[in-house]
């Protein structure tokens, strides 16, 4: 493991959020955050209505820029971030998770949590020196954030599609010559 548990888990659904603004855009219902606040166990206010939703959406671009950002930069975006928000980490552990930091209240509004948790994970990237896990897509028809956490730093792609696209055209390209 690269990072703690914590900081991978918000790590993940940070880039998951900055891609679902690609084209097709896959955060259009108020289910789909629903099913992010899970998948990436978020906890707290989860007020699961439509304004919580265009909130959650207005922050992908900024998680996006911070995402690709190069070190000095993601440095500055994430002290603004924390001073925005008003950020005071403090240890907690709860659930199954044991100590892990926490900057904000569990009664904030979730696109707060999302931002102020994006950039405490933010820190820990920055102060390992780690931003070449952060990156574009490989897939020239792609803009989508990748995040590796591989060993061997070998992620090239957003998702699984990306991956598979670039296989079968390197496949065909290949059959093609022969």
């Amino acid at each position: 493991m690269v990072f703690s548990h914590d900081v991978e888990l918000a790590l993940q659904a940070a880039t998951v959020l900055a891609n679902t603004a690609l084209e097709p855009d896959t955060l259009t219902t108020v289910a789909e955050l629903a099913q992010i606040f899970t998948d990436y166990d978020y906890s707290g206010r989860h007020d699961a209505d439509v304004a919580e939703l265009e909130a959650v959406r207005a922050l992908r671009g900024d998680l996006r820029t911070l995402l690709l950002a190069d070190r000095e930069e993601a440095a500055g975006i994430v002290n603004q971030m924390l001073l925005d928000e008003q950020a005071l980490p403090q240890l907690m552990r709860h659930d199954e998770f044991d100590w892990h930091l926490h900057a904000v209240s569990y009664e904030e509004a979730l696109p707060k949590r999302i931002r102020v948790e994006t950039a405490m994970a933010m820190v820990d990237v920055i102060r390992a020196d780690e931003m070449s896990r952060l990156g574009r897509c490989a897939d020239d028809d792609c803009d989508g954030v990748v995040l590796d956490l591989s060993r061997n730093r070998s992620r090239r792609f957003c998702s699984t599609t990306c991956g598979n696209r670039n296989a079968v055209a390197a496949y065909r390209a290949r059959q093609s010559q022969s």
